[in-house]
C-alpha cells in the first residue's frame, strides 16, 4: 500500500479540486490554526462535563 499523492485525493470518495492548506478547514497539525487548539480542547471537556452531569443527574432522579 502506498500514501496517495495530492492529485490523487481528488479522486478519493468524491472529492473535487485539490486540498489547500488554506480550504482544508484542518486546525490541527499546524495547517491553518495551530494556536485554536486549545480552546478547542476546552470546548471537547466542557461539552463532556456537561453531557456526563446531565446523566448522572436524569440517574439520580430515577432513584429519589
Amino acid at each position: 500500500m502506498r500514501e496517495l499523492k495530492t492529485e490523487e485525493l481528488m479522486f478519493v470518495a468524491g472529492g473535487e479540486g485539490v486540498c489547500t492548506p488554506a480550504d482544508s478547514g484542518n486546525n490541527y497539525g499546524g495547517i491553518t490554526n495551530p494556536g485554536g487548539i486549545g480552546d478547542d480542547f476546552i470546548a471537547l471537556y466542557e461539552g463532556a462535563v456537561a453531557g456526563m452531569s446531565h446523566v448522572i443527574e436524569r440517574v439520580a432522579s430515577v432513584f429519589d
